[in-house]
């Protein structure tokens, strides 16, 4: 289980990476269609839009990234949360229903609280 609850850590942090990145996508393509039109009503539209959007995928990308350290660390706190982000994740189909599957199977198993127990 020592093994399967280091990939999960792996997983969700790179789940997390990619929401951050596409944060970072969605707000250049959001404020770079406003610069394109160089009209500048629209450029303060789409900044505060591609800020606000931006910003909620960041928020949506955290706790993946929090609860992936806190598994590799092996906190005892991760496996709770991992386990609500599974849950979750699992109406993200395909990866997304694919990975909360894996972290329900492997945080339920009888060994995994004994190793998490710091």
């Amino acid at each position: 289980m020592e093994k399967h609850i280091t990939i999960l850590g792996a997983l969700y942090i790179a789940f997390g990476a990619l929401g951050a990145l596409m944060a970072l996508i969605v707000f250049a393509a959001i404020v770079g269609g406003g610069l394109m039109s160089r009209d500048m009503e629209a450029v303060a539209i789409t900044a505060g839009v591609g800020t606000v959007v931006a910003i909620f995928l960041l928020l949506l990308s955290l706790p993946g990234i929090i609860g992936g350290f806190g598994l590799l660390k092996r906190k005892s706190w991760s496996r709770i949360l991992v386990m609500i982000l599974a849950c979750l994740n699992l109406l993200n189909i395909p990866f997304g229903t694919a990975l909360g599957i894996y972290s329900l199977w492997a945080l339920t198993r009888p060994e995994t609280p004994r190793l998490l127990s710091r």
